[in-house]
């Protein structure tokens, strides 16, 4: 290889006199991070503050729940912010709505069996 292929290996083009990226390009990575950031952390996260919210709304005396600590219960009395559950005979507990996690889907199950 000469000198000459090897210093036009290495060239790099100049820019133009005066010449500047458009300044949105140079926020456009960021931009990009924002979307991915929205589809993929703060879209689901929401999708599903909504679904715990319906069930919450949708929650009525006699539905067997299971709390956020792992309590299972039945509903014996809804409130404006509170469940009153009960986990035994004569034993009731009151719990903020928010801390209902789910449905007690095996207290079904047992009961059919």
């Amino acid at each position: 290889m000469n000198s000459t292929n090897l210093s036009l290996f290495f060239a790099q083009a100049a820019p133009a006199a005066g010449t500047t990226p458009a300044p949105w390009m140079q926020y456009a990575p960021l931009l990009f991070i924002g979307v991915i950031f929205y589809f993929l952390l703060i879209r689901p996260q929401q999708k599903q503050r909504k679904e715990h919210q319906a069930l919450i709304n949708s929650l009525k005396t006699g539905d067997k729940v299971v709390t956020s600590s792992g309590i299972h219960g039945m509903i014996a009395n809804v409130k404006e912010n509170t469940f009153i559950v009960k986990v035994a005979d004569n034993v009731k507990l009151e719990i903020d709505k928010a801390a209902v996690t789910g449905l007690d889907k095996g207290g079904e199950e047992k009961a059919a069996a």
